[in-house]
């Protein structure tokens, strides 16, 4: 018979604001199979912890529930207590009356029933509860880092300092994301070029860094210490092994009008290009959207100016599959697409840019050389207006931008009008804002060196309209709310703080991890404030944007903290396995495959076996296998089973019944 204690926390007044905590501890008490009930204010802590150790040794406990918080906070730590203590880990389990209870109910009574019944399902469930025990796997010691700007060249170049191979895998043909099209960082105005190549190259160098550039994940499997991924290399119709990066083809291509995706199209590049001068890899890439020689057959010239013979027509997309331990997702982030707001005639107009376009228009080796002119006619703006908050902070028009604060655009429109005034001292700038927001070190003092340094004028209220006029400017028509009322600026160029968001290839990514995301497409971190660079899916970890907006600080601050995760997790060589994997009931078993076609982890495979019929006869039957070293226990196969033949180890049919029957007693 069992012998079950249970212990009601009070989590200071988290709980015990809104529940009677004595109330369920004497309630539970009466349960069937309890044999000690009791509170306290923080059983988490050391002298919680030594409550219900001496408990189990006193009153000879072979079960304990612990009502308090979520599982995802202190599971662990009352597991590891009941393990010291001498009973099983997995004899123990918690009714979260905080995050499910007290949290979401105001009436005390009814917080308490609840409570109660909460509790009353976990002392059901640890009846029928049978000691577990955890299995051990090798850990993979290689780490994918699937991204490769800012977040994920830090983040691999702090893993391969600590002697662990990794990969980096980037959609682009080279490495450096975002920050490789900008101009200046703020708040201290330091070339980004000039920051970031030196990383670049030392990841180039780093003989424990492999780039896989011009590449994409397309299949992940396996679990935390042994994830199998499938990356597609696609042709890049020149030779990596080969290319010198001289060049030469770039410049003999006769192909040379297409949209320069690294200029954001103000320009255009060969069908034969290499992205920028420092790229990493330094290697050209043919578009076989607009090579003639793909398309055509015809052309050929770089290969014949390529004197390391390094030009390929025939390169097919290969696929490659690699085994790590550990992968970081480092995916960035895009600006929001414009086009939908007309209201700022951004699709009629070509002074009307974005805040990344005004960068490459300020960047030297952008496509005016450094040079600040309008894209309609070549001519320098004198009168320049940037909008904020353009697709963020949306909240009456979610639909057609996003409900969140981009966190960047107040500082890096500040940058633009201070870089603007210091070059251009004739120019004026306009800022329209709703909120000025400057969290980070020196940010605000940055924000008010514009304002009172170089007579930034920033007007509190938000632009309604922006009309393309007949002499080539534009008629920004806003309010200001300070001072009631409406504005009319003639300007030649309008700037706007376009709202950043999750890339594209988030979503898919986050479904083959099987790694949880927000409504906005971004990665979900296990826990805020506690674990806020790992994935509540072990193994999995969030660095840069991929997360949540950032600026740069924060994003190689969190890049290498999700380093430090991975290098955690590297150095041991092997990993204890969750011992709640399923487990099918070979008699029960039809053989379907349903199982097996619904389990993410490939941990089900089917087998031939014999078994006893009537008259003593033999009958083979397909009956399925679960390999308990690969399987997470995610619970996706016993409930796609028809027959009921496959179990969850800890959460049976039978103990998840038990709960629901004590619930609705």
């Amino acid at each position: 018979m069992q012998r079950i204690g249970v212990f009601v926390c009070h989590c200071g007044t988290n709980i015990a604001g809104t529940v009677d905590v004595k109330a369920v501890a004497e309630a539970l008490g009466k349960e069937n199979g309890v044999v000690y009930s009791t509170d306290y204010t923080y059983m988490c802590s050391a002298s919680g912890q030594q409550l219900i150790s001496e408990a189990i040794k006193e009153k000879n406990l072979t079960g304990v529930v612990v009502c308090s918080c979520s599982p995802r906070m202190h599971e662990n730590t009352f597991r590891k207590c009941a393990e010291r203590s001498g009973i099983n880990p997995y004899m123990l389990e918690i009714a979260n009356i905080r995050e499910q209870d007290s949290w979401i109910c105001k009436d005390m009574a009814a917080a308490t029933e609840k409570a109660i019944a909460l509790g009353k399902a976990a002392v059901a469930k640890v009846t029928l509860n049978a000691p577990l025990t955890a299995g051990e796997t090798p850990v993979t010691k290689r780490a994918l880092v699937i991204g490769g700007g800012i977040a994920g060249i830090q983040t691999a170049l702090d893993i391969a300092e600590a002697g662990f191979p990794v990969d980096i895998v980037e959609s682009k043909p080279t490495i450096g994301g975002k920050m490789a099209q900008l101009d200046k960082t703020f708040p201290t105005l330091d070339c980004a070029a000039c920051i970031l190549t030196p990383r670049m190259v030392e990841c180039g160098q780093n003989e424990n860094i492999r780039i896989l550039s011009y590449s994409e994940v397309t299949q992940v499997k396996g679990f935390v210490g042994n994830f199998t991924v499938t990356i597609k290399r696609k042709a890049r119709y020149v030779d990596e092994t080969k290319c010198t990066g001289c060049g030469e083809c770039t410049e003999k291509c006769p192909q040379k009008k297409i949209p320069n995706e690294f200029n954001l199209g103000l320009n255009n590049r060969h069908a034969v290009y290499i992205p920028f001068a420092q790229a990493v890899p330094k290697v050209a890439t043919i578009d076989p959207n607009y090579c003639m020689k793909l398309k055509e057959g015809k052309c050929g010239v770089c290969s014949i100016v390529c004197q390391a013979k390094a030009i390929d027509y025939n390169a097919k997309d290969t696929f490659l599959e690699e085994k790590y331990g550990a992968v970081v997702v480092a995916t960035g982030y895009n600006p929001i697409d414009l086009s939908k707001y007309d209201e700022f005639a951004y699709s009629q107009s070509k002074d009307v840019v974005s805040s990344l376009e005004f960068e490459r228009l300020m960047n030297a080796a952008g496509p005016t050389g450094g040079t600040l002119l309008r894209p309609s006619d070549g001519k320098p703006p004198k009168t320049i207006v940037f909008v904020q908050c353009v697709g963020s902070r949306c909240s009456a028009d979610a639909a057609k931008g996003h409900e969140y604060c981009s966190k960047i655009c107040c500082m890096y429109t500040a940058k633009h009008a201070i870089l603007t005034r210091d070059h251009y001292p004739d120019t004026d700038c306009y800022v329209f804002y709703i909120d000025v927001r400057t969290p980070g070190k020196n940010f605000d003092e940055f924000y008010r060196r514009a304002v009172e340094q170089y007579g930034v004028h920033y007007i509190k209220g938000m632009v309604g309209k922006v009309t393309p006029l007949a002499d080539g400017t534009l008629d920004v028509q806003g309010s200001d709310l300070i001072m009631d009322k409406q504005v009319h600026i003639k300007a030649d160029m309008v700037v706007l703080a376009a709202s950043i968001e999750a890339d594209k290839t988030a979503r898919p990514l986050a479904t083959m991890l099987t790694a949880s995301m927000d409504t906005n497409d971004f990665f979900t971190e296990a826990h805020p404030k506690l674990r806020p660079v790992e994935s509540p899916t072990a193994g999995v970890y969030l660095s840069g944007c991929c997360q949540g907006p950032k600026d740069i600080p924060d994003t190689v601050a969190q890049a290498s903290a999700a380093a430090a995760k991975v290098i955690g997790l590297l150095v041991k060589d092997k990993l204890k396995n969750n011992p709640c994997v399923a487990e099918p009931n070979e008699e029960m078993c039809n053989g379907c495959s349903q199982c097996e076609n619904v389990c993410p982890y490939g941990a089900i495979t089917y087998i031939e076996k014999d078994f006893r019929g009537p008259n003593r006869t033999t009958i083979t039957r397909r009956v399925a296998q679960v390999n308990p070293a690969v399987c997470q226990g995610c619970g996706a196969c016993t409930v796609t089973c028809p027959s009921g033949a496959m179990d969850l180890k800890g959460f049976t049919n039978k103990e998840i019944m038990a709960e629901v029957d004590a619930i609705c007693r």
